[in-house]
C-alpha cells in the first residue's frame, strides 16, 4: 500500500489493547504518525514507539484542547492531517478510497474529507437507530481545521468546502459495560454543566447548526432542536424516534443494550444532572 502525502495523530491513554490494531491500519498509508499521550501508566508509549509513530507526551486537560494542541504544535510533514483515537480503525475501504483521491489533484477549494464513523459495540456492528452512517471531518488541511471548543461531544470544524469519501472508520467499543456507564457518566456531567450555564463560552469556534448543511451541521441543528425540548420528555422521543421509528431494534440484543444506555439512560442523565443544577442555584438565591 502506497505512503500517502498525510500525516496522522491518535490521542492515548492507557490504551495498549487499541494502539496496535489502530496503528497497523494507518501506518500503511502514512509514514508520518504521531501518538500524543497523555500520561499512560500501560504499554501504549513502548508499543506505539515499537511501531513506528513519533510519540509526544502532553498533560491531558480536555480533548479539544488536546486536539488543537496536536494540531497547533506537533512538527506533520504533510499539509493533510487525519485524527484518530485509538480505538479507531481504518477499513481497506477507506484506505483504497484515501489512495484513489490522493492518487487525483486535490482541488483548491476543498479543505476536509467527511468520512463515516461504524460502531463496534459488543462486537457488533450498530447499523441501525440513525447510528450509521454518521460522517466526521477526521481528514483536513492543516491550518484549515480544529477541533470545537466544547468540553463534550466536540467534532472537528473545516473552514471551506468538504466532501465525503466512501469507506469507514471504524470505532471500537469493546470496554466492560462497568467502563461505559462510567464514560458516559463523566460525559453526561460535563454535558449538562454547559446546557446549564447556556451552552459553551464562545460560538466563535463552533460548527454552526444548519439544515442544509453538510452532515456535521445538519446533525448540530438537529441537537439544537432536541434542546429546545423539555427536560426529561425529550429523553423519551429521541429513544422511541431511534429505536421504532429509524428500526433500532433491528440491531438486536447488544442493539437494544446499546440504544438503551446511550441513546436513553445517557440523556436521561444529563437532564437529570439539569435539573440538579438549577435547583442548586436556585436554593442559593
Amino acid at each position: 500500500m502506497p505512503s500517502l502525502p498525510l500525516s496522522a495523530i491518535i490521542l492515548t491513554y492507557n490504551e495498549e489493547k487499541n494502539i496496535a490494531a489502530c496503528l497497523e491500519s494507518v501506518l500503511g498509508l502514512s509514514d508520518d504518525v504521531f501518538v500524543v499521550d497523555s500520561g499512560s501508566a500501560d504499554r501504549t508509549v513502548e508499543i506505539a514507539r515499537s511501531m513506528g509513530a513519533t510519540v509526544v507526551r502532553h498533560p491531558f486537560e480536555n480533548y479539544s484542547h488536546q486536539r488543537n494542541w496536536a494540531l497547533e504544535h506537533l512538527p506533520t510533514r504533510y499539509e493533510w492531517v487525519l485524527n484518530l483515537d485509538a480505538d479507531h480503525r481504518l477499513t481497506d475501504t477507506l484506505c483504497k478510497n484515501l489512495i484513489n483521491r490522493f492518487s487525483q489533484p486535490m482541488p483548491d477549494d476543498l479543505n476536509g474529507l467527511l468520512i463515516s464513523r461504524r460502531t463496534i459495540f459488543m462486537g457488533k456492528w450498530i447499523r441501525f437507530g440513525g447510528h450509521y452512517p454518521v460522517y466526521h471531518a477526521v481528514l483536513f488541511r492543516r491550518y484549515k481545521g480544529y477541533c470545537e471548543e466544547k468540553v463534550y461531544d466536540q467534532h472537528f470544524k473545516v473552514e471551506g468546502r468538504v466532501q465525503k469519501l466512501k469507506g469507514d472508520m471504524i470505532d471500537v467499543f469493546d470496554d466492560p459495560l462497568e467502563r461505559f456507564t462510567e464514560r458516559h457518566n463523566r460525559w453526561s456531567t460535563l454535558e449538562a454543566i454547559e446546557l446549564s450555564n447556556g451552552g459553551p463560552l464562545t460560538t466563535a469556534r463552533l460548527v454552526a447548526p444548519n439544515l442544509t448543511g453538510n452532515p456535521i451541521q445538519k446533525r448540530r441543528f438537529l441537537k439544537s432542536v432536541y434542546e429546545r425540548i423539555p427536560l426529561f420528555v425529550r429523553p423519551f422521543l429521541y429513544f422511541f424516534i431511534r429505536y421504532f421509528l429509524r428500526l433500532g431494534f433491528l440491531d438486536g440484543r447488544r442493539g437494544l443494550i446499546f440504544h438503551v444506555l446511550q441513546g436513553f439512560w445517557f440523556r436521561f442523565l444529563i437532564d437529570a444532572k439539569v435539573y440538579e443544577l438549577k435547583r442548586s442555584r436556585d436554593n442559593k438565591q
